[in-house]
């Protein structure tokens, strides 16, 4: 059964936002008492967050869909409907974060960091929000903007100072196992080691991790093996360890040739580790062939400038130096490394002649219009309300989409496209409505006062004369006549 996941397609959809109310404030002797319905509430959003405790992506593995709550519509009484639940996902330290063309989104490295992988949508609003002096009763409220939703890629690049590389059954196991804490499985046979192991190792002063990077052998880089499944863990090192095996049984091996193909493998699969400190371990020296072994090419190893190590996991012979040489390696590294500086956020105004949209002609009688606006605008409209549509045909004359329809030579009955090829809104253009909402009658009126004006001021007209008759000025009162 699969135990270790370092490669995951994730699935995510935020929340969508709840639906704008419509309502209109009832009581009684008060007819028509003004627009009260709430906004929406807003979509969740789909949260990564770096957790320490988690160190693999095998939950993801087994449940790759994941969806964030949605808001709550609003309600009348101006009541804003409640904000959907963001959904929190724990990842590993050293997780990055890629698109399906593997553009990088995110590499989210130390405790807490946080990417958001998709967000909620907005919340519409009541038609208590859309009220404006010329609007005083709108009859119609917006939509909820759909949440964000798409395929992520989870990648595990596993943070370690240092990184044992080397053949199958090299002693990479048995080295961290000495050096660490760790107990990884250790057995006579190769690839015993199917997923990284991770080590603490304390030197004097210095703590560092060590990382055992299994399964490199010939063509690891181009997917043979386990290498190219967990070379991406090597990325993050500060200096590679190359464990060298003195006692192979294979005839045909020999320490120089495996460092040979293990630093082809490195080159060919690339990610930065030409320029990375190297240190040669010359393992299994306490037997006696393979002591003499390393006798044999330790000096040839120094001339191509690496620093070697004759050490033994059995007898636990140069693991001292060996350990306290990385640390202080480590501590280099470090003190080269600039200082985290406090995140910088870049504001980019937008341009003064950025209209936010763009018309475009597609063929003939055929236009495209995008833009974040025109597209949101769209999605927030029930187009099963007239006085919804008309909202929206003004929202988009106001921002001059008419008129650079009319530059462009669009004419009446063309066709005219919002948003991308597979979701856009297609209608025909009428140039002679300047505004669709006028449509619906004059702006700063409401239709349904209309209908009660003639029985209030009839109400009115009664009222004014049982006024007159109580005080003698109506007919056959005291002073008729006079």
């Amino acid at each position: 059964m699969t135990t270790f996941v370092d490669r995951v397609e994730l699935h995510v959809a935020a929340g969508n936002g709840g639906h704008g109310c419509a309502s209109v404030h009832r009581e009684k002797f008060k007819p028509l008492g003004g627009p009260n319905g709430g906004n929406g509430g807003r979509g969740g959003d789909v949260v990564l967050v770096v957790d320490r405790d988690v160190t693999t992506l095998l939950e993801y593995h087994h449940r790759p869909h994941r969806a964030a709550g949605n808001g709550r519509p609003g309600e009348g009484d101006n009541r804003t409907g409640k904000d959907g639940d963001s959904l929190v996902l724990p990842v590993p330290d050293g997780t990055v974060v890629t698109d399906r063309n593997g553009t990088v989104l995110a590499d989210l490295v130390g405790e807490g960091t946080s990417y958001v992988a998709a967000r909620g949508g907005r919340g519409g609003l009541g038609n208590a929000a859309l009220a404006s002096p010329r609007r005083k009763a709108p009859g119609f409220a917006l939509l909820g903007e759909p949440g964000e939703r798409g395929d992520i890629v989870l990648e595990l690049k596993t943070v370690a100072d240092v990184a044992l590389v080397g053949y199958p059954s090299a002693g990479k196991s048995s080295l961290i196992s000495v050096l660490s804490a760790a107990r990884p499985k250790i057995a006579d046979y190769p690839f015993t080691t199917l997923v990284p192991n991770l080590g603490v190792v304390t030197a004097g002063e210095t703590v560092y991790t060590v990382a055992d990077v299994p399964g490199l052998i010939p063509g690891a880089s181009q997917g043979r093996g386990l290498g190219l499944e967990f070379l991406r863990h090597v990325e993050r090192c500060k200096v590679l360890v190359h464990v060298l095996d003195c006692a192979a049984l294979e005839t045909d091996r020999d320490p120089l040739s495996d460092l040979d193909v293990i630093e082809a493998e490195l080159e060919a699969y690339g990610g930065g580790l030409k320029d990375r400190p190297r240190v040669v371990a010359l393992n299994k020296t306490d037997i006696p062939d393979g002591q003499e072994l390393a006798d044999l090419v330790r000096a040839e190893l120094r001339a191509r400038g690496h620093r070697v190590f004759d050490v033994s996991a059995v007898s636990r012979k140069g693991l001292r130096e060996l350990s306290f040489a990385l640390a202080g390696i480590v501590a280099e590294a470090r003190a080269a490394q600039p200082r985290q500086q406090a995140t910088r956020i870049v504001i980019r105004p937008q341009a003064v002649d950025d209209a936010g949209f763009t018309v475009t002609r597609e063929g003939e009688g055929m236009f495209r219009v995008r833009g974040g606006k025109p597209e949101r605008w769209v999605r927030q409209t029930d187009f099963t309300n007239n006085e919804a549509v008309g909202y929206l045909a003004d929202r988009l004359n106001r921002l001059g989409v008419e008129d650079e329809l009319f530059r462009m030579g669009a004419r009446e009955g063309d066709g005219v496209a919002i948003g991308p090829e597979d979701n856009a809104v297609v209608f025909d253009w009428e140039p002679s409505v300047s505004t669709g909402a006028e449509m619906l009658g004059r702006r700063g009126e409401d239709h349904r006062l209309d209908e009660l004006r003639p029985a209030v001021q009839r109400r009115r007209d009664r009222e004014a004369e049982r006024a007159e008759a109580q005080a003698g000025y109506g007919d056959g009162g005291p002073l008729a006549g006079q």
